[in-house]
């Protein structure tokens, strides 16, 4: 379990990735040294990540979950399999080691039939289901009450007010030419590089990377995204949970499911349970408890099915630049 000071320094960057230690010390009361100590510490025990993404729309890549249902006995034929694909950026096993869950990034056409007859012919493997993700509800700049102790609304106002966060697009999206691909593995490497690093990286002058980041990320192309391994926050319960509702009540149940506490992330897919919600949980009282007292509370709910989360196999963000996908170590 982390600390006040941990938890606030979290909240920091959850609002704005890449502020500077010495605006984020400002905002929860410690010096600059301490919070970039502190920070170091966290990413350097997996707690926290900050990396730099390619919307894969500007590449006009489509985004899918997909469920695996395969032998047990042959798990790890299958999880191997999974982990050297590039387009896969996160999977699990399933409790009961029959199923893995996993999302992908390809394009519309061409590479995802590849990728899906490979994993077929993966020893094990009984069925595919793949469903194209249509809308994600969850924000980037989610409740952070529902993870741990927050910043006073003072501090979030000031920091915002300090470090703006890349929220809303302006302009149409911005193709990454081949010469950033420097520039794009150094962040996805590590989303809070300095300037000076991307600029070593690059072979740039820190003015040019300065401007490069600018043009990428105020038009949307580049975001960032703060990777948390929500265990060492005391949440060592996951599960995915697919939804049913009707087409009329889609936007409706899938914003009340986002909103509702525990939720990581929810979205809208095709297939027929067309809602799927990450959720993050204590153990199993704490999400039976969920079920029951907020997701009972969800109006246009007609069903549903949960894949808890036994093992995590591949937890890694994925740039897309010229139509290739680069995956950084993991």
């Amino acid at each position: 379990m982390l600390d006040t000071l941990d938890s606030h320094i979290l909240h920091a960057l959850h609002i704005t990735a890449r502020a500077p230690f010495r605006l984020v010390g400002e905002v929860v009361g410690a010096s600059e040294q301490t919070v970039a100590r502190r920070y170091r510490t966290m990413r350097r025990t997996g707690t926290v990540r900050v990396v730099g993404l390619v919307d894969p729309a500007v590449q006009g890549l489509a985004a899918s979950v997909v469920r695996i249902s395969l032998r047990p006995d042959r798990i790890d034929a299958c999880a191997e399999a999974l982990t050297r694909l590039p387009e896969v950026s996160f999977a699990h096993i399933s409790f009961g080691g029959s199923e893995i869950v996993c999302s992908m990034a390809t394009p519309h056409e061409g590479r995802m039939p590849e990728v899906l007859r490979q994993l077929a012919r993966t020893p094990g493997v009984l069925e595919i289901d793949t469903r194209m993700t249509l809308h994600t509800y969850s924000p980037p700049g989610a409740d952070w009450r529902r993870l741990g102790p927050s910043l006073p609304e003072e501090a979030v106002r000031s920091l915002r007010a300090h470090h703006p966060p890349a929220t809303t697009p302006q302009g149409p999206p911005v193709e990454p030419h081949e010469e950033d691909a420097a520039l794009l593995a150094a962040l996805a490497e590590d989303g809070r590089a300095s300037q000076a690093t991307l600029a070593d990286r690059t072979g740039w002058t820190t003015g040019r990377v300065a401007r490069r980041l600018e043009v990428l990320e105020r038009s949307g192309t580049l975001f960032y995204d703060v990777d948390l391994a929500l265990e060492k926050l005391g949440y060592p319960f996951s599960a995915a949970v697919w939804l049913n509702t009707s087409p009329a009540r889609l936007h409706e149940t899938g914003s009340a499911v986002a909103a509702l506490p525990r939720v990581v992330f929810a979205c809208a897919t095709t297939g027929d349970q067309n809602l799927m919600a990450i959720v993050m949980c204590t153990d199993t009282t704490d999400f039976y408890d969920w079920l029951s007292r907020h997701l009972a509370t969800v109006p246009g709910v007609t069903g549903y099915t949960v894949s808890v989360r036994l093992r995590t196999l591949k937890k890694a963000a994925s740039l897309v630049y010229q139509g290739r996908l680069i995956a950084p170590p993991r």
